[in-house]
């Protein structure tokens, strides 16, 4: 009898640790929802639910990795979003537009509780970045997240609990330099800072809406994507674009001088800024450490660098091993670069993100 007991106090104790073990991770951090911005980096399925926009990434093999399925990333399984979410013991948040339409529909009667994603592939900071693709710019994200406040459909308190992510700039860059967009009107700087003047409106307009932790990430290496081979003059060697490259510093250095600024301008706020630039480049100059065997041609996609052809449209080939690739498509990283990327931003040094961490972030009472 006293053997039993022995052995049900044992089993009692363990299902108690294994629960305690899991659980704890939820329990300790302050953020109990994330709220998403930005672009296709982020995306997780707002274009497939908006049946106007052509920037979509809802057939195979999109998602198969992962969730072995198309969700509407653009990628072969889960984004930095994703990671960040699990890493903080959350479920991963649903596009604002099929939230919607759940409404739309009957299935749905209040709006999610771990957060929302308004991330809309192909949109940029500039309101006119890819209009033509019927994608939703960053300042209508945050239209719609207003909207969700001012009509009390999220609570202030959990506002205050929450994280919000951006990542966005891409796009504009990349167009800048496109043949098949209008020739700049702007020089390279004065363009960067009317870029850069519309993330200073961001944050202040999330600020006033209740935000007070603020992650903005900087943009990667965007002249090194496989798309570059589409630019007369990009070179389609191993070396990256060097002129958009330099745009795209510039660009991060300005973005991380708004992050320093915020708890000067915003009380109570805190900014930090993800280096996903530097860490980037660290993949690609260190590929075998990094579990890498191609940091320039995209896994998924055909012609020269894989980056002449979306992945899944017609004629397109695939490598056998994504997880061995940096690019999964011609612009977009493999599910495996965005798990680094996540756990360098979640609790690495300040050389890949900055003051603190996002786990630090989540953790600390303000």
């Amino acid at each position: 009898m006293e053997k039993t007991n022995n052995l049900l106090l044992f089993i009692i104790s363990f299902l108690f640790l294994l629960c305690f073990s899991s659980c704890v991770s939820s329990i300790e951090f302050k953020v109990k929802s994330i709220y998403v911005f930005g672009d296709s980096i982020f995306d997780a399925g707002n274009n497939h639910y908006n049946k106007y926009s052509a920037a979509q990434a809802d057939f195979p093999p999109y998602g198969s990795t992962f969730f072995h399925r198309p969700t509407g990333r653009f990628t072969d399984g889960r984004t930095v979003a994703d990671f960040l979410s699990q890493f903080l013991g959350l479920p991963l948040q649903k596009p604002f537009m099929e939230i919607q339409l759940e409404f739309v529909n009957g299935t749905r009667k209040s709006y999610p509780t771990n957060g929302i994603n308004f991330a809309s592939a192909g949109s940029g900071v500039l309101s006119t970045t890819n209009l033509d693709l019927n994608v939703t710019a960053l300042e209508v994200q945050v239209e719609q997240f207003g909207t969700l406040i001012e009509e009390k459909h999220i609570k202030k308190g959990q506002v205050k609990e929450s994280l919000f992510l951006l990542e966005s700039g891409s796009n504009d860059i990349f167009n800048y330099f496109s043949p098949f967009e209008p020739a700049p009107t702007l020089t390279p700087d004065a363009y960067i800072q009317d870029m850069l003047k519309r993330v200073e409106s961001f944050v202040d307009q999330i600020y006033r809406l209740g935000a007070r932790r603020i992650a903005i990430f900087s943009l990667g290496p965007v002249g090194c994507v496989p798309a570059r081979s589409l630019l007369p003059g990009a070179p389609t060697n191993n070396r990256c674009y060097g002129k958009m490259n330099k745009m795209v510093k510039n660009f991060n250095m300005g973005l991380e001088n708004i992050v320093k600024g915020i708890p000067y301008k915003h009380h109570g706020a805190v900014g930090v800024y993800g280096a996903v630039y530097k860490s980037v480049q660290l993949f690609r100059a260190n590929a075998t450490r990094y579990g890498f065997n191609d940091v320039n041609n995209a896994c998924c996609g055909y012609g020269t660098l894989g980056g002449q052809l979306q992945c899944g449209k017609e004629g397109y080939t695939i490598c056998s091993e994504p997880n061995r690739y940096l690019f999964w498509d011609y612009f977009h990283p493999s599910e495996r670069t965005y798990k680094l990327l996540s756990k360098a931003l979640w609790a690495g040094r300040p050389t890949s993100i900055r003051p603190i961490n996002i786990k630090t972030l989540a953790k600390i009472n303000i």
